[in-house]
């Protein structure tokens, strides 16, 4: 059996590394030119890492990144609302780590060529369409750089991993677009001392009233304790003007509503200002579709389920996908049956996820609630402290909800 991937990104780096694991021949097809260091901050929930520990990933990541030790929830003034332990602390048996998301895919790609060779990721290559008979798949594209068509691929499995702009997605859903709520995202990365201990992950404010989230992601970057800070500001307006994808941000269309936030504790306004990169996002998901499998071609990762970036799920999510679908595809003998079981042991959850995601915006914990309750806490971890944290959680939400106190 072959598996062409198309998209290098996370997941299908992961489904390469699942695939090596047991025995199944594929190749990853990369629109980019090449695979650099580029983005912010990612979180590493702990089922994430359990994915990527059992890939045997779990000690390079942790060293890259940084492990979260608590999670903390403030009003817009500043004041603390709730915090809880996170990670192992909590209970789980693998941690919460903030890391940088260029670190993260390098070392899944050089991961990759390491244990698959150096023609296992082929760069340059981006996807036009695809076609399929009895006896397999053709995939068809082109050189990015050039437009030029480049050769061909025959496989027996085709599996889609080119993200939420997915070209082949398009070809079964030809009038798939974005779904956008008038969210948008300004995403950055600052250098300074660490905030509390230095291994915080704060929320504070609302989308309604400006929304933060920070955390670090990278540890000491100048040998004198100062590190790398991720923050994302999150606003919610009545527009239908979205942000561009990964782009450079301006801080005249957002800053206005973070000038004013000096706490005893973090001076939010300079963070801001000091920040090395500044890009823009819009918040963006899809609707949730029934079906990602179409004969021997199936869709994984941001291609079959996007989501809004709560809860920290996306990556999880994705890995979780690889390590489902490669485990199958071992496991049968007819690869379709394999993309069929596949689709119906996945698209349910992911489904969940996304519209739980998107439902549940007012208050930041909300989300990190509802993500818990989406990936089935049951199967994360058995821990008597984490439920008793989720419960209470649960309980602060609520009174905060009742008493309409200040986000």
């Amino acid at each position: 059996m072959r598996v062409a991937i198309v998209g290098g990104g996370i997941c299908g780096l992961t489904l390469a590394l699942n695939l090596k694991e047991r025995g199944i021949a594929c190749r990853v097809y990369e629109r980019a030119p090449e695979i650099r260091e580029l983005g912010v901050g990612i979180t590493l929930l702990p089922h994430a890492m359990r994915e990527f520990t059992t890939l045997g990933l779990g000690d390079a990541l942790l060293k890259a990144g940084i492990e979260n030790r608590e999670c903390a929830f403030f009003n817009r003034f500043g004041q603390l609302i709730y915090r809880e332990d996170r990670g192992k602390f909590a209970g789980y048996p693998f941690p919460e780590v903030g890391i940088h998301r260029g670190r993260l895919h390098v070392i899944l790609y050089e991961t990759v060529l390491r244990r698959l060779g150096r023609e296992a990721v082929l760069t340059d290559r981006e996807c036009t369409g695809t076609e399929q008979d009895d006896g397999g798949a053709t995939v068809n594209f082109k050189q990015t750089t050039t437009g030029k068509p480049a050769e061909t691929v025959r496989a027996d499995v085709v599996v889609v991993c080119d993200g939420i702009n997915s070209a082949l997605r398009k070809q079964f859903y030809p009038n798939d677009k974005v779904a956008f709520s008038g969210i948008n995202t300004w995403r950055g990365v600052t250098r300074r001392k660490p905030i509390f201990g230095g291994r915080t992950y704060m929320r504070v404010g609302s989308i309604l009233t400006g929304k933060i989230v920070i955390y670090p992601i990278v540890d000491d970057i100048d040998g004198e304790g100062t590190q790398l800070i991720n923050w994302m500001a999150e606003i919610k307006r009545d527009t239908t003007e979205q942000n561009d994808w990964n782009k450079p941000g301006n801080l005249a269309d957002f800053f206005s509503l973070y000038e004013d936030w000096h706490f005893d504790w973090l001076d939010v306004a300079q963070m801001i200002r000091d920040a090395d990169q500044i890009l823009e996002y819009p918040m963006v998901d899809k609707d949730p579709i029934d079906r990602w499998t179409f004969g021997r071609i199936t869709l994984a990762g941001d291609a079959a389920h996007p989501m809004y970036p709560r809860g920290s799920n996306g990556a999880a999510q994705a890995a979780i996908d690889a390590r489902t679908l490669a485990d199958l595809l071992k496991n049968s003998s007819d690869p379709r049956e394999a993309l069929k079981a596949y689709e119906a042991a996945r698209v349910a959850p992911a489904a969940k996820i996304v519209r739980t995601n998107r439902e549940q915006p007012r208050i930041s914990s909300i989300s990190r609630l509802r993500s818990w309750s989406a990936t089935s806490l049951s199967t994360i971890s058995t821990s008597t402290s984490l439920r008793k944290s989720y419960a209470h959680c649960q309980s602060v939400t609520n009174v905060l909800l009742a008493l309409r106190c200040p986000m």
